[in-house]
This record gives structure tokens, C-alpha cells and sequence, in this order.
């Protein structure tokens, strides 16, 4: 499965779940506009082929330090603490970190 298509299936899994916006829906341009967000906060997207999700630092870390993923870049030339980048190629990989990352920005927010 190609990245892009894994990214859809993981935007089929938030449809339709309460706070989250997806990709595509009307008027939403510019940065962000391909990401999924929840309460008007990314927590997920696609960039270079891979999904970039928004953790708690020390999630990151040890996720990085297991090899299931790597920094995330913004192109600024140096690692956001908070963001990861997932190198396993699993949808499985792809919609756990993508619960989780939802959960944790949705705390981040106060919301539930």
C-alpha cells in the first residue's frame, strides 16, 4: 500500500470522530490543510511519504530509540521534540500512533 493511500485510511478512520477535521473539507487552505486535526490542532499528517504524528517528547524519544521512528524536521534543521516521524510501514503502526496522538492533543486542549 503507498503512503498516500494508508494516509486515506487513516483519515476514514477520524471522519467521523467528534473534534477531528480532515484533509479536504471546504475552505481550509495553507499550512495544515492536508493534515488531521482535532479541536483546530494537528495531530497527524503526511509529509515526504511518511506520517508525522504529535506525541508527548518522551513517547517520541522512546519510540525513536526503538526504531519505530525518527525525528521530524520541519525543514528548519533541527528535530521538533514533540513530533515524530513514523518509519514503520504498517497500517496497524499507522492508526495506533494515530489514536494515540489524537488522544494526546486532544488532552493538550482540555477537551474530551
Amino acid at each position: 500500500m503507498l503512503p498516500e493511500e494508508r494516509f486515506n485510511a487513516l483519515v476514514d478512520e477520524f471522519r467521523a470522530s467528534p473534534g477531528v477535521s480532515v484533509p479536504g473539507e471546504p475552505g481550509k487552505r495553507g499550512f495544515g490543510s492536508n493534515a488531521l486535526k482535532v479541536h483546530g490542532s494537528i495531530f497527524a499528517m503526511i509529509s515526504g511519504g511518511r506520517l508525522v504524528v504529535k506525541l508527548p517528547r518522551q513517547r517520541v524519544e522512546t519510540l525513536i530509540g526503538t526504531g519505530v521512528g525518527a525525528p521530524f524536521d520541519a525543514g528548519k534543521g533541527r528535530a521538533m521534540r514533540e513530533w515524530l516521524t513514523v518509519t514503520a510501514d504498517d497500517q496497524e503502526s499507522w492508526l495506533a500512533l494515530g489514536h494515540e496522538a489524537c488522544d494526546f492533543v486532544r488532552s493538550q486542549r482540555g477537551t474530551q
